[in-house]
């Protein structure tokens, strides 16, 4: 096992307890310690505690599996008062490289690295290979993820499956929902399967039996349980292990998880051969109609004692990686090695930078400017400095840097797929390729987009053969709101369209690669006749150069052999961006007063999404995009 340059330090943080260790190789985790979340005011504490008992090292690099969505830089528990700016805690404990997940995407991320001996299963079944995983577990609340193959690799699912509404079984289970409601007014499965979960259904079921409530907590239920010398503590047990049953069969049809259903958490696996004979398996395959179908599904416990450590590992592995081995990823070290180059002008801007990378992704460059103390002109010589073609280029290059996610894979479809693995693959991909436009829209740039959308006199969009469709799209959804729009994806009708632009009309130019030379014709005419011009293309492409506003979408594919599936998808989520921004910024209050159709009309989907407001992080990486397929690919629990 070959040892790190230097040790990682690996961290599963939890409502009740966080547990710390340094992996010194891959998988071989030492100073394991615990500590518990009251005793210390904050993470930046708990950390401090732990590193003061090591051994004086060089620490550069860490990963941290924590209980709650992960969505942007700042950091609030769910189950805690803790919180934190990931980009500051990075600063304060002098690493150069910080990863912060969702503690169930960690778990989830560690199920392909687990062998048989980590696992034991519980009934019947038999995994289908690279089909959907399903993973759950109890503690301080119920965490739900997954896992969908893609290529080589894997996907996970960040959701909030734990807040799934409790649906009762039986009058017993009846008589516990009307029992929580008298404390909670919406009953989720995780106010159930939790430790506090635990506690309540005890409360229930020595009211149910007309008995006095002890004033007890998870782990003396349990044990009382196990002991068999408290009959409620007796009844409360077997009830959480049936419900658990019950979730998880919900989760494995929810997400057609034939590759099975892993249990987790710090509950059950403690449960032993308990667990085994409780009624989980009966309740799980107790589907009705969809009984048969579960049944095949395999069900098994995670023993692994450090299987949260592994997932948070192989995630921070993989970022490394990534910034070692992506074109352009590592621009901060790039920005590191070139500052004795710099001016001192374009040194500020890049300390400014190294200091406040997440500021500077989402600021205009005025503020980085004005932060920095240089003019404007400074901001963009230090950006091609760099290599960059502007500011714009240059973010997009500096939140590949940042981001702190799952690795995303396309994988190639091939003639000896079966219907199954095709649909897996298309699926697999499109998900990717939307993860990899959302981490490069740049705020400033859909900002800007919306605004010459909003006080265009006309609005036509422009594009030629497979992406005609959504120029159509957009005409559709710019005319319900009233705007006078046109779509043009002939040649010759875009040259005599261009010819009558106006100096108040905007051309909305989509080219997946920005290099066709009629479209090109269409934004030098525009711009000679004064009208602006949008761009939904690739990154430095001749389009990219000509536009006002660029909307960045690069996903290449080869035409020669098949459709561009993935991308016409991906300019129709922008689309939808841009329409959803326009109508909220027409109407800051709502939707509600949209002229006549184009309330009723409006797609619902659109309507639902949350739009990006001004000033707003939109392109941050981990935030989800105001559109309903971004919202499935988000990676948060």
């Amino acid at each position: 096992m070959v040892p790190f340059d230097s040790p990682r330090l690996i961290a599963d943080i939890g409502g009740t307890y966080a547990r710390f260790a340094l992996e010194t190789a891959q998988g071989q985790f030492e100073h394991i310690a615990s500590l518990r979340c009251a005793d210390h005011a904050d993470f930046h504490a708990a950390v401090s505690a732990y590193l003061v008992t090591l051994p004086a090292l060089k620490i550069e690099h860490a990963g941290v599996a924590i209980a709650n969505p992960v969505e942007g830089d700042l950091v609030r528990m769910t189950n805690y008062h803790w919180q934190f700016s990931i980009e500051e805690m990075r600063q304060r404990l002098g690493l150069d490289t910080l990863v912060v997940v969702n503690d169930f995407t960690a778990l989830a991320m560690a199920l392909p690295r687990l062998s048989g001996r980590d696992l034991r299963q519980i009934g019947g079944g038999e995994a289908n290979k690279q089909s959907v995983v399903g993973l759950l577990g109890s503690g301080s609340g119920l965490g739900v993820s997954g896992l969908i193959p893609a290529g080589e690799g894997w996907v996970a699912l960040g959701t909030e499956g734990g807040h799934t509404s409790f649906s009762p079984r039986n009058e017993r289970e009846i008589a516990l929902l009307r029992f929580a409601w008298r404390e909670f007014e919406h009953v989720s499965f995780e106010r159930l399967l939790s430790g506090p979960g635990l506690a309540l259904m005890y409360r229930a079921m020595a009211d149910y039996a007309g008995r006095p409530a002890e004033d007890l907590q998870a782990p003396e239920i349990t044990q009382r349980a196990l002991d068999a010398s408290d009959p409620v503590c007796v009844e409360t047990l077997a009830l959480f292990c049936a419900l658990l049953g019950t979730a998880a069969a919900n989760l494995a049809v929810t997400l057609g998880a034939l590759g099975g259903i892993y249990i987790g958490g710090g509950i059950v696996p403690r449960l032993g051969e308990y667990f085994d004979r409780s009624a989980f398996r009966q309740r799980f395959e107790d589907k009705g109609r969809f009984s048969a179908y579960v049944a095949a599904i395999p069900t098994y416990v995670i023993t692994a004692e450090h299987a949260t450590f592994i997932g948070a590992s192989a995630i921070l592995d993989a970022q490394l990686r990534t910034l070692k081995t992506a074109p352009g990823a590592a621009i901060l070290n790039q920005i590191r090695r070139a500052r004795e180059q710099l001016s001192p002008a374009e040194l500020r801007v890049a300390e400014h930078v190294l200091a406040h990378p997440r500021d500077a992704l989402n600021a205009p460059i005025a503020e980085i400017a004005r932060a920095a103390n240089v003019s404007q002109p400074t901001v963009i010589r230090f950006c091609r400095s760099l290599g960059c073609e502007g500011l714009s280029d240059f973010k997009l290059r500096l939140a590949s840097g940042l981001t702190g996610t799952v690795p995303v894979t396309h994988t190639q479809v091939t003639h000896d797929d079966s219907m199954v693995e095709l649909g897996a693959k298309v699926l697999g991909n499109t998900a990717s390729a939307i993860l990899q436009v959302r981490s490069a829209l740049n705020r400033e740039m859909i900002d800007r987009a919306i605004e010459l959308l909003l006080h265009a006199d006309r609005i036509e969009f422009y594009a030629v053969g497979h992406y005609g469709v959504v120029a159509q799209d957009a005409q559709f959804k710019f005319l319900r709101f009233g705007v006078p729009s046109s779509a043009y994806t002939d040649p010759r009708l875009q040259s005599l369209a261009a010819n009558v632009l106006g100096p108040r009309d905007v051309a909305v130019i989509i080219s997946a690669s920005g290099k066709l030379p009629e479209l090109a014709a269409v934004a030098d005419k525009a711009r000679e006749r004064g009208a602006a011009v949008v761009a939904i293309t690739a990154s430095q492409s001749p389009l990219a150069r000509k536009a006002d506003a660029t909307l960045i979408v690069d996903h290449v594919e080869d035409v020669s052999t098949h459709l561009p599936m993935v991308s016409r998808i991906l300019h129709l989520l922008v689309i939808d961006i841009l329409a959803v921004g326009v109508a909220m910024r027409r109407n800051p209050e709502g939707l509600g007063q949209l002229p006549g159709k184009a309330r009723e009309e409006l797609d619902e989907d659109v309507l639902s999404s949350t739009p990006p407001k001004r000033g707003a992080s939109v392109a941050a990486p981990g935030v989800s995009l105001a559109t309903p397929l971004a919202r499935l690919t988000s990676h948060s629990r």
